[in-house]
């Protein structure tokens, strides 16, 4: 029995094997369908689509600049010795290679890409990664900056990455200011890059705990309307250095903001730089981790 490509791609979806392996399936299988999923269950190929209902929260963040293009991507697996896996390592190199050849817009349309250097969608060789690897592997996200000047940063192996994007003129080197402004968003994860992105929504929310605070406080609660605005004000720009990157104390030296480094460290090399965007990417963070309870299991297992 003659089978098409369609078939293979039927196969590829009710198995979650890879093209090649369900191309062979049906080819041994005189293109019965049924049979060649039990040929690939036979192989333990097909016990592959199961890996897809495990949580995927550990992996690597990766950050790099190709081709003058910065870019940023998330990949997880199960285990966080898998981050370490050369071929694994590979496959998220090759997802950022993919984000800088084709700019997709959404993470569905990145899926539908030629993976970079095969005729494989990225779909397709996440699954060829299913195999390899023997854990669920699933590409999460990625950014991208095609101007100005991006300056990378991975920490601890692919833990936490964070891609800094920034306008220079006088055709200076900003890596090491974009090293260590990348450093200072890995270690301080600050809410907003500068204070005029702060809403008013927030604001009045920080002023009306400043205020219940005083309240609640038998030596402030006496004093009058005014000095208590006057105290919040002051508190406010304690919230900015908290919690805006800009504003924020460089933790290299406590004596100036990041802002105030950036414009010294630019003068010192003649030129200018201006922060305008960044990305930082923390594996798994939102995701819900399963807890294992190993005496849960069992006494589940001999009720």
């Amino acid at each position: 029995m003659a089978f098409t490509a369609a078939d293979v791609k039927t196969l590829r979806e009710r198995t979650g094997v890879g093209m090649m392996d369900c191309k062979k399936a049906l080819a041994a299988s005189d293109g019965d369908m049924d049979k060649a999923i039990e040929y690939l269950r036979e192989k333990g190929l097909a016990a592959s689509i199961k890996k897809g209902d495990r949580i995927a929260a550990e992996g690597m963040a990766y950050a790099a600049v190709i081709d003058g293009v910065g870019v940023m991507v998330e990949v997880n697996a199960e285990t966080d010795f898998v981050g370490k896996n050369e071929k694994f390592v590979d496959f998220v190199k090759g997802v950022a290679a993919t984000v800088v050849a084709n700019k997709p817009e959404s993470l569905e349309a990145l899926m539908e890409c030629k993976f970079s250097g095969t005729d494989f969608t990225v779909t397709q060789q996440q699954q060829e990664m299913v195999l390899v690897i023997g854990e669920n592997i699933k590409v999460r996200r990625f950014a991208f900056f095609t101007e100005g000047v991006s300056v990378p940063y991975v920490h601890a192996g692919g833990k936490i990455a964070v891609l800094v994007n920034l306008e220079v003129t006088g055709g200076i080197d900003v890596t090491a200011i974009g090293k260590d402004i990348a450093m200072q968003i890995t270690s301080m994860n600050p809410r907003f890059w500068d204070k005029a992105q702060v809403t008013q929504e927030v604001l009045d929310e920080e002023k009306k705990i400043m205020l219940a605070q005083m309240a609640n406080d038998p030596k402030m609660a006496s004093k009058p309307d005014k000095v208590k605005e006057n105290i919040v004000a002051g508190k406010l720009n304690k919230f900015y250095a908290e919690n805006c990157l800009l504003q924020q104390e460089f933790v290299k030296d406590g004596d100036m903001s990041v802002e105030k480094y950036m414009e010294s460290a630019a003068k010192a090399l003649g030129g200018t730089v201006a922060f305008k965007d960044a990305v930082r990417f923390e594996k798994g963070e939102g995701i819900e981790k399963k807890e294992e309870n190993f005496a849960e299991e069992i006494a589940s297992m001999i009720k």
